[in-house]
């Protein structure tokens, strides 16, 4: 279902069944912005989905953003925006098979690569069906020379598909989130158009990086409501309510998934396995009736019949999820309400009880975010621009439009700038987490 289909349809929920209102999300405005980029021939097909940031270890000012542009592989940029080195997807290895297209990413430190303590940006493939990882030189970004080096094992295999064939039926790695352990380092990738969530760890074959499956967790994918009746969520014929936006709790060692017709789950990473999931979030949609229109190929949700067992933050799809560290086990979850273009913050404590929400607007110099897919957060200062932390978004609606061309790309929004917005301002900690030390 389109985001402004269940953006309307969030809005007639509340008309018809006149459920309170949540308070309304602070406003923040972004300070910076990556160039745009279009999603059509003459753009590359470039579609800007999630961010990391790699943090410099000489110079935190001279840390990086890597964007996934899907088709169109893989950008980086500097703090200012500019961008700094291209990285293409991986052409189709045959005439009828898939090219590469470029999910999600996320960073990991330190892994023993050849014998030398490396830093990894990790990308799912979802054309491909693979986990690609790169290389991070810090010397190439002192000397301004391009930063990424792709350092995939050619004998890595697909995540979730049995052969090469089944790659091209597109059931592939979608979602990713990376964390590290000691001198260990892992991915959870999930599956796309199912539930399927696997743990994987990476290996060191040669000099290039591989993985191994160290475990596999099925979501839900149909629900018993409060009243007894069954519920399973809107979905095109085949598909099953799929997860694509994750974070782990780098401390904690407890993955986020929003699972993005159901809602946001927690799930506790014991020994490297899977712990029983536990829901800590429903989207609003969450138990309301629906049918497919097969015309139109897209669900129609009968909110009139609504049960009211939804939560009262989340807006489907629930997207984008990152992790602000702070000490004692402060700090917040992250997760993007796609449906109403805000972002709902939840305490790490606890019960992850909600917090409040914050939207980006257009400011003075940038513009605003909607329809965010990925968003990654960093605590610890990165230079004078961004001295007390910071937040990056994707933006699925850039603007001003270049004609009829839509356009995406990513906003940088200082940390600061979202904890002071609260009427009870969020923590600032810039000392007691370091993204770095994975000890």
């Amino acid at each position: 279902m389109s985001t402004s289909a269940l953006t309307a349809l969030t809005a007639a929920l509340v008309l018809v069944t006149g459920a309170p209102a949540a308070p309304q999300p602070v406003s923040v405005t972004a300070s910076v912005e990556t160039p745009a980029v279009h999603d059509d021939e003459a753009g590359g097909n470039a579609d800007a989905d999630d961010p990391a940031v790699w943090v410099d270890p000489d110079r935190p000012g001279r840390s990086l953003v890597i964007g996934t542009l899907k088709e169109a592989g893989l950008d980086v940029y500097g703090l200012d925006g500019r961008r700094l080195q291209h990285i293409a997807a991986p052409s189709a290895p045959g005439g009828d098979a898939a090219p590469g297209r470029f999910n999600n990413v996320d960073v990991v430190y330190g892994f023993e690569l050849g014998g030398r303590k490396t830093d990894l940006a990790l990308v799912s493939d979802r054309g491909r069906d693979r986990i690609r990882a790169f290389a991070i030189d810090p010397a190439a970004v002192a000397a301004g020379r391009p930063p990424l080096r792709d350092v995939t094992a050619p004998d890595a295999r697909p995540v979730f598909a049995a052969s090469e064939s089944e790659v091209d039926e597109q059931r592939t790695a979608y979602g990713l989130a990376a964390f590290s352990d000691g001198d260990d380092a892992y991915v959870v990738a999930s599956q796309r158009e199912e539930t399927r969530l696997r743990l994987l760890e990476l290996e060191d074959r040669g000099g290039r990086v591989g993985y191994r499956t160290e475990d596999t967790l099925d979501l839900p994918a149909s629900f018993t409501l409060p009243d007894g009746t069954g519920w399973r969520p809107c979905a095109d014929p085949g598909e099953r309510p799929q997860v694509e936006g994750m974070a782990v709790d780098q401390e904690e060692h407890v993955l986020y998934a929003a699972q993005e017709a159901v809602g946001l789950w927690r799930v506790d990473l014991d020994d490297e396995e899977f712990e029983a999931p536990e829901m800590i979030d429903r989207v609003r949609e969450y138990g309301t009736p629906w049918t497919y229109d097969a015309e139109e190929e897209e669900c129609v949700l009968d909110t009139a019949h609504d049960p009211g067992f939804g939560g009262k933050n989340l807006s489907a799809d629930a997207e984008g999820v990152t992790v602000y560290h702070a000490a004692d086990g402060a700090g917040y979850v992250l997760a993007s309400s796609q449906g109403d273009n805000a972002f709902e913050v939840y305490g790490r404590k606890g019960g992850n009880d909600h917090v409040g929400s914050f939207v980006l607007d257009d400011g003075p110099a940038v513009d605003g975010v909607q329809h965010s897919d990925g968003s990654t957060v960093v605590n610890v200062p990165l230079g004078r621009s961004f001295p007390r932390g910071l937040l990056v978004t994707h933006d699925g609606e850039a603007t001003p439009a270049d004609g009829e061309r839509e356009a995406t790309n990513f906003k940088l929004t200082p940390w600061n700038a979202v904890a002071s917005a609260f009427p009870e301002p969020l923590t600032v900690d810039t000392e007691s987490f370091d993204p770095r030390d994975t000890d």
